[in-house]
């Protein structure tokens, strides 16, 4: 039997960053996990991880291109190169859940089923969904590998609040995946449910 403590938080979002990283970096320190995968809009939360965690590999997954206008990326060119002189890797791809899931929404105000997924995800939160997305694209993009549990930091808008460690798996074999601990998450007030 393996006893954990959980972290919850009052509220999601960046409020919550530091205390994520502190608590994803003193498990990744006591543990055999050799990579942090951390979800990062621009730049700052990776830079951030990649500052705590040491003697582990640190990936970060950001927006894909063009997320906000075409043809853009979110993370400034001086926190890639901050990023990448630290080592660690950044990966920028087509969102798990999206992608033609969103643009069939758009334009047709329609749900598909990755759609739906996600929305059943966020039932632990936003963050909970987006540490499940974002370990499949990097497992996808052959970054991380899924024989080996992952720690995964992500969040609500920007920042972090919540950590997971995880067994990571391609999209293709989605039922597969395992959440097998929760470090921290924010606490859903009842009213988020109404």
């Amino acid at each position: 039997m393996l006893i954990r403590q959980i972290a919850y938080f009052d509220r999601p979002g960046r409020a919550n960053t530091e205390r994520v990283i502190a608590l994803a970096a003193a498990r990744a320190q006591e543990s055999q996990i050799n990579t942090v995968l951390v979800a990062s809009t621009t730049g700052a939360t990776a830079l951030a991880v990649l500052q705590a965690v040491k003697g582990k590999r640190i990936v970060s997954v950001t927006q894909h291109s063009g997320y906000d206008e075409p043809d853009s990326l979110q993370w400034p060119e001086q926190a890639l190169r901050a990023f990448e002189a630290g080592g660690g890797t950044r990966f920028t791809g087509s969102h798990a859940f999206f992608g033609v899931a969103r643009a069939v929404r758009q334009k047709w105000g329609t749900y598909l089923l990755e759609e739906i997924v996600a929305s059943t995800l966020r039932l632990f939160g936003e963050g909970m969904k987006v540490c499940c997305e974002i370990s499949m694209m990097a497992a996808d993009a052959g970054l991380i590998r899924t024989d080996e549990e992952v720690l995964v930091i992500a969040g609500s808008g920007r920042g972090a609040d919540t950590a997971v460690v995880t067994v990571p798996v391609n999209l293709s074999r989605f039922f597969e995946l395992r959440i097998r601990e929760i470090l921290c998450m924010p606490r859903p007030a009842a009213e988020d449910a109404r």
